[in-house]
């Protein structure tokens, strides 16, 4: 890798990370009782800070496509609720731009598809962009059709609302900078980055300007139907009380939005900054996860880990979960053999929590009986 590029990913993932920790901070603060105008500097701050955590996003995914590809994660995905989703993403940010969102589904009810829920959501949400920043005070129309053919299921999606710069002719470049300078850069990245994600599940785009400033934008992808295969139920706890958690972590804000995410779950926290003060509290064994940093000062995560699992009893058999901003599969498989349960990789989603909480829990009542 080369130097720029070394630079570019390590002050993206920096630049990424910040922005969650001033999104789990302003949720934490939106939960307090705040005078109204406190209220709305939070909600503006929320909002910034998530424009820039999806304008990164977007960069960083087109230059994934630009260099080589992006990657996709297959799984099943109920149309249903992909489409409950676009309204979940959009039907405030609408509101706010004085826009009236409409979204349907037509298929069957309980259609599945295997497929990247979050890449179909990027498809909508670039589409989207441009529909509601085009729209004020007008309607915005989404639809999304399932038909059934002999590869899968032909999705169709539709996005209706204002024009803004026709996607016809030869000099893309120059209508993207235009969009870019009417609209703003998440819109335009959010255009392209759409259109590419479509190209690369071999689909396609089309446009039907209508009458006045009404105009459609759809897209036609093809993918395989999912089988049926229910989830299995989290493990209930053994014992009745709420599990609790040591966070590991040398930095301040990392721990604050790792309790806050472990109270979502109703589980009580303690912390540690670093690997020594953290193999100190560990051996008292009233853990029943422990939520591992690796980079520390000190004694870092690996090392912490093997110390605690030279523990006796109860303390050395505590699970224990790597949380690393590099969840490279070498490094990974470092950890494990360390002694760890497995991996979250930072910025620590609260679906990510939920799977290694079933999974801790789990292997904590399987040792214990």
């Amino acid at each position: 890798m080369s130097l720029p590029a070394f630079f570019f990913d390590r002050v993206s993932a920096e630049i990424r990370q910040q922005m969650d920790d001033v999104l789990a901070l302003a949720d934490q603060l939106a939960r307090q009782r705040l005078a109204p105008d406190a209220q709305a500097c939070v909600a503006g701050v929320a909002d910034a800070a998530a424009g820039v955590r999806r304008m990164l996003d977007n960069a960083l995914d087109l230059n994934a496509l630009t260099s080589g590809g992006l990657a996709l994660q297959p799984a099943p995905v109920s149309l249903r609720e992909l489409v409950d989703g676009v309204q979940d993403r959009w039907g405030e940010r609408a509101r706010q731009c004085d826009v009236t969102l409409l979204v349907s589904y037509a298929g069957a009810p309980d259609a599945r598809v295997l497929g990247d829920a979050g890449r179909l959501l990027q498809v909508f949400d670039g589409f989207l962009g441009e529909a509601v920043a085009s729209s004020a005070r007008a309607a915005v129309e989404v639809s999304l059709q399932a038909t059934p053919v002999a590869d899968g299921l032909r999705l169709t999606g539709c996005v209706r609302g204002a024009r803004s710069e026709a996607w016809t002719g030869e000099d893309a470049e120059t209508r993207v900078r235009r969009i870019a300078d009417r609209l703003g850069l998440e819109v335009a990245l959010g255009l392209v980055l759409a259109r590419r994600i479509v190209a690369g599940h071999e689909g396609r785009v089309s446009e039907q300007p209508g009458p006045g400033a009404a105009h459609t934008v759809a897209f036609e992808l093809v993918l395989p139907v999912a089988s049926d295969s229910p989830a299995a139920p989290a493990p209930a706890h053994a014992a009745e009380r709420p599990p609790h958690i040591l966070i590991v972590d040398d930095n301040a804000t990392n721990r604050v939005v790792a309790q806050a995410l472990c109270e979502m779950f109703q589980c009580t926290t303690e912390t540690a900054e670093d690997g020594l003060q953290a193999l100190e509290v560990a051996r008292s064994g009233r853990f029943d996860l422990i939520l591992m940093d690796i980079r520390m000062p000190g004694m870092d995560g690996v090392t912490a880990t093997r110390e605690i699992r030279a523990l006796p009893g109860r303390a050395g058999a505590t699970p224990i979960i790597a949380l690393t901003a590099n969840a490279d599969p070498d490094e990974a498989d470092g950890y494990l053999k360390a002694g760890m349960l497995g991996v979250i990789e930072k910025p620590m989603k609260a679906e990510h929590l939920r799977a290694a909480l079933a999974t801790a829990l789990a292997d904590g009542d399987a040792q214990a009986a």
